[in-house]
């Protein structure tokens, strides 16, 4: 049987604009820099510390002597980014046509969600939208503490769990090192940009034909239909 297996921030819901607001007040907060949206898009999939401490080196950011490490200035802009999050108290919502599509189109595949979000997210966002049965395999980012993407150990995770062959796989991503993570799996992947402020030209060195890549989830839908309906 084949599986399809998609990415949760930005691909099946509308997380992103909240993160990246999050992330944009603590980093202006603690670091003072204005973080752009851009920056933070093509950071997408990283841990946060990681993320953070990405952040802080592109914007040239400088630790004088006797001052804050940077590794601690990126721990305090991960727990700030954390709770400014959490205050928000949003539950986001599925892209348009991902409801139908998921609970109902896609009946003949297999279908995952792997997320870097915690499981109390990724939990929250399945009851609210989806229901909890509807993905064979939920993979949460508090299962790999440290291994953000590009590293595939998620995507493998799930393959496994699912227990079919790579060739059986597909993979829906939204950002550049989601991308880079299913090619170290050895898993076809395709592109849905939804309201990420990235392009074709951000995935041309990833995905080399430009069809695989949708401008959102409705634009997929006939490609994934047809993919999961074809013979293994």
């Amino acid at each position: 049987m084949k599986a399809i297996i998609f990415d949760m921030d930005g691909v099946l819901v509308d997380t992103m604009p909240l993160h990246f607001q999050a992330m944009k007040t603590a980093v202006a907060e603690i670091a003072e820099i204005d973080l752009d949206e851009r920056t933070f898009y093509l950071l997408e999939g990283m841990p946060i510390l990681e993320m953070a401490q990405k952040i802080l080196d592109l914007e040239g950011h400088k630790i004088h002597a006797g001052k804050t490490s940077l590794v601690t200035l990126a721990e305090k802009i991960g727990m700030r980014k954390k709770q400014i999050f959490m205050q928000m108290k949003q539950i986001p919502r599925p892209f348009d046509g991902v409801r139908e599509l998921i609970l109902e189109s896609l009946r003949g595949c297999l279908k995952a969600v792997v997320t870097g979000s915690s499981k109390q997210e990724l939990d929250t966002i399945l009851e609210n939208n989806f229901g909890m049965n509807v993905f064979a395999v939920a993979v949460n980012g508090d299962e790999f503490e440290g291994k953000g993407k590009p590293d595939p150990a998620s995507y493998l995770a799930a393959l496994s769990r699912l227990g079919i062959s790579p060739t059986n796989a597909l993979i829906v991503e939204n950002a550049p090192l989601g991308v880079q993570a299913a090619r170290r799996a050895g898993l076809r992947c395709i592109v849905v940009l939804n309201s990420s402020p990235l392009s074709v030209f951000d995935f041309r060195e990833l995905i080399k034909d430009e069809y695989n890549i949708f401008r959102d989830m409705n634009a997929a839908s006939g490609f994934l239909l047809s993919w999961c309906a074809a013979e293994s």
